[in-house]
């Protein structure tokens, strides 16, 4: 059976390369100049290609990861086919280098699937290749294979890092970390995130532990408390543990690769007065609580065919008439944030060139009660969210919880790309749904990503004042 799923595997990867290569020649043909942040990249890396490191383009704000790993395919390939590098550091060759990183990252994303979902392996086959391979088509990362950007190449050391964290490979996930670091300075945050599942695992044992202390029955993982009770005893619970000498040295023990990471990133935002490089005008923290808001309602709409439910929403109306306490002061304390911590960035309203900015201009700037008036509905799909993590212990959701916040919160722009990372990672730990409803979500990113592909390439338009070809994107 897992020769049989080797082979077809193999072949759904080699269809996928295939169409990803026909995709992009279209749009290399149609796009042969760089466009919006490819202005920056690319020249950056074609000077990392004549071998001048230290000049940098002030207003490139990540550090040279993409350039790095770019030089580093295409000076091997430069020597054995004896051409120049200034000639394979094309425009459509540096973009070729995401294409390379897709290709990573539908096996990374199988890999994780397998080892996340090891039960019943064989009942599961056709739905975990499935599974890879609707998301390794996730339109927001899978548009970003056809340009120079830095998200498919962060997405793909990112997941890399966290399978080696599964399999215990801590010092490789570390150095990984840092590879994804060089990406995009906020991976450090999911560095943080493969560390916290090191210390929840532990969590978790410890856990089990004292329960079979205390009964003969098979002990559980850590659920998600819905009492005072149960947050009370965790959080006891979680204090004894990181205060006794034998559980916090058996964390230490194996967390250390991340924590030198950690350490050596805290160097650099001191030395560097901040984590952005180069421009800094334009991305200022802020306490951007909505942002939270904004990404449950993203993941509730992109996870649609997998997560809709009739029961889970009679579930949800039958928690409001349960608590219906605790949820007005939920609503109170979400009309508060958005009152109080929306941020609107000047690039959301100036450039119409992205989504975003239609999102925010039809429906958030219609009328200015809008944004309270969707209060209920961030509730609803944040319950949901919460819900789906339910089938993950405790200590694991926390953590995930945190490095969500940590990811989104402190960005002004409300930008699709910060998601990626992770609604993949909420998506990954799902429960794996049925094959009609993989197949529904397969056919949903497939339409999402031929109509932005469609839209970016045949529906240009130009502004007023300049003379250069505009297109719609992510």
């Amino acid at each position: 059976m897992e020769k049989v799923e080797g082979y077809v595997f193999t072949a759904l990867c080699s269809i996928n390369f295939l169409v990803s290569c026909l995709l992009f020649s279209k749009v290399t043909r149609e796009l042969r100049d760089p466009y919006m942040d490819e202005v920056f990249h690319i020249p950056q890396a074609q000077r990392y290609c004549r071998g001048k490191f230290k000049e940098w383009d002030p207003m490139i704000t990540t550090l040279p990861g993409l350039y790095l790993v770019s030089v580093g395919i295409i000076k091997p390939v430069a020597w054995f086919a004896n051409l120049s590098s200034s000639t394979l550091c094309s425009t459509s060759m540096l973009r070729f280098t995401n294409l390379l990183f897709n290709c990573g990252n539908i096996y990374l994303l199988y890999l994780l699937i397998s080892k996340l979902h090891q039960r019943d392996k064989a009942r599961l086959l056709s739905r975990r290749i499935l599974s890879a391979l609707a998301l390794s088509t996730f339109p927001v990362l899978y548009f970003f294979t056809f340009l120079y950007y830095t998200d498919v190449g962060s997405t793909f050391f990112i997941l890399f890092a966290y399978l080696m964290t599964l399999y215990g490979c801590h010092k490789a996930s570390a150095l990984l970390g840092v590879c994804a670091v060089l990406f995009r300075q906020t991976n450090i945050v999911w560095v943080a995130f493969c560390a916290g599942t090191v210390v929840a695992a532990k969590m978790d044992d410890a856990w089990r532990k004292e329960y079979m202390k205390k009964s003969d029955e098979k002990p559980p993982a850590v659920r998600v408390p819905l009492s005072p009770q149960g947050v009370k005893k965790v959080l006891t619970f979680s204090l004894e543990f990181f205060t006794t000498s034998e559980t916090a040295m058996a964390v230490i023990k194996v967390a250390w690769p991340y924590a030198v990471v950690g350490v050596g990133f805290l160097v650099f935002v001191l030395l560097n007065e901040g984590i952005v490089v180069g421009d800094r005008t334009s991305h200022q923290v802020c306490f951007h609580f909505p942002q939270v808001f904004y990404f449950f309602s993203f993941t509730y709409l992109f996870s649609l065919p997998v997560s809709l439910c009739r029961h889970r929403t009679l579930r949800f109306g039958h928690a409001l008439k349960r608590h219906p306490l605790f949820y007005s002061v939920i609503t109170i304390i979400s009309l508060v944030l958005v009152w109080k911590f929306t941020y609107v960035h000047k690039y959301l309203l100036a450039d119409n060139r992205h989504f975003p900015f239609y999102i925010w201009k039809n429906i958030y700037q219609r009328h200015e009660l809008v944004r309270f008036l969707l209060v209920p509905a961030y509730i609803f799909t944040g319950w949901n969210f919460l819900e789906t993590l339910k089938s993950r212990s405790f200590f694991m959701s926390l953590a995930y919880l945190t490095c969500l916040a940590l990811a989104t919160v402190p960005q002004e722009l409300l930008e699709f790309r910060y998601f990626i990372v992770p609604y993949l990672i909420y998506r990954l730990h799902m429960p794996l749904p049925s094959f009609s409803r993989l197949g529904g979500e397969f056919l949903l990113y497939t339409v999402v990503n031929m109509a932005t592909i469609y839209l970016f390439i045949a529906k240009t338009f130009s502004w007023p004042l300049s003379l250069a070809t505009q297109r719609f994107m992510w």
